[in-house]
């Protein structure tokens, strides 16, 4: 593990007028999604557009922020392997109140997890300053362009699918070897799209649990630090996920639910960020904060 950053003095970036300085320590994103079937925090708000949800999920990102958030990342459509797909209008309805609410309770940056272009784009109007998009421009090909007019920073990840078409991967197999090389070449067509279109703002993500086997999540977690050949800071979305729950699992016993993966997640965030990560993607703002506070202090010390 590499306690010595990397050179991160050109990560500043500029997303729809606000600037996201990673450039002397990580970034926390808080998650919220405001949906009934994420599959950790599914359903935790209420039902989707009411009045109540709303102001509980402005509870829950408020919170986050004051546990030490930079970020906020509003989803309106479950990711998870096997998850039904929304319509872009039910995505929309789901997301762009909040992030207008929010808005006007807060100045810190907000990302919108979506693959959509128009979801991209009523969130973008609402306030967002982040289009957090899981397919790495791949899904849909008028993604860029809203980008672009937008000014906005963009989150580009690695999947091999939709979610509705991923399956839980618990398999293992020599194909670990090579999944950094893999992961590395989708990322760097995606940031030459965007390159292409004018976009300057960008991170990489190389999509941990998104159609990996287990020994890939861990691989690509070990070398995170390779991705940043590509120029960009990078992102580690490991919260609560799956593969953690394999590597708890105890002999004899089913694998921990997302529940009881929160020290395996605090474990896997301090090594992402001792691996060269830029950004934690979190449910647990604080915990990752702390985290990430003792990082920089060994950092600092040395």
């Amino acid at each position: 593990m590499n306690l010595k950053p990397t050179d991160k003095s050109r990560y500043r970036l500029e997303c729809a007028g606000a600037t996201l300085d990673l450039s002397a320590r990580p970034a926390i994103m808080g998650i919220v999604n405001l949906t009934p079937d994420s599959f950790f925090d599914g359903g935790s708000y209420g039902n989707a557009g009411e009045t109540a949800q709303l102001e509980r999920a402005l509870e829950s990102a408020l919170g986050m922020i004051r546990a030490g958030a930079e970020i906020i990342d509003v989803g309106g459509e479950s990711t998870r392997p096997g998850a039904e797909p929304v319509s872009a209008d039910e995505e929309m309805r789901r997301t762009a109140p909040f992030i207008a609410l929010l808005r006007q309770h807060s100045d810190a940056l907000i990302s919108i997890d979506t693959w959509k272009s128009e979801v991209a784009e009523a969130a973008l109007r609402a306030g967002a300053n982040i289009v957090n998009d899981i397919s790495g421009f791949s899904f849909d090909s008028a993604m860029p362009e809203v980008c672009a007019r937008h000014r906005c920073g963009v989150v580009l990840m690695h999947t091999p699918a939709k979610p509705d078409q991923l399956r839980w991967s618990y398999n293992t197999g020599a194909e670990a070897d090579e999944v950094t090389a893999r992961v590395t070449g989708f990322l760097r067509r995606s940031v030459e799209v965007a390159r292409e279109h004018g976009i300057e703002s960008i991170i990489v993500d190389p999509g941990l649990g998104f159609g990996k086997t287990v020994e890939e999540n861990y691989r690509l977690l070990a070398r995170l630090d390779e991705l940043h050949e590509l120029g960009c800071p990078v992102l580690a979305g490991v919260s609560r996920k799956s593969f953690l729950g394999q590597a708890i699992r105890r002999p004899g016993e089913e694998t921990p639910p997302p529940a009881e993966r929160l020290y395996a997640t605090i474990s896997a965030n301090t090594i992402a960020l001792l691996n060269g990560a830029d950004i934690l993607r979190v449910h647990d703002a604080k915990a990752a904060a702390d985290a990430r506070a003792v990082v920089m202090a060994t950092r600092g010390a040395r």
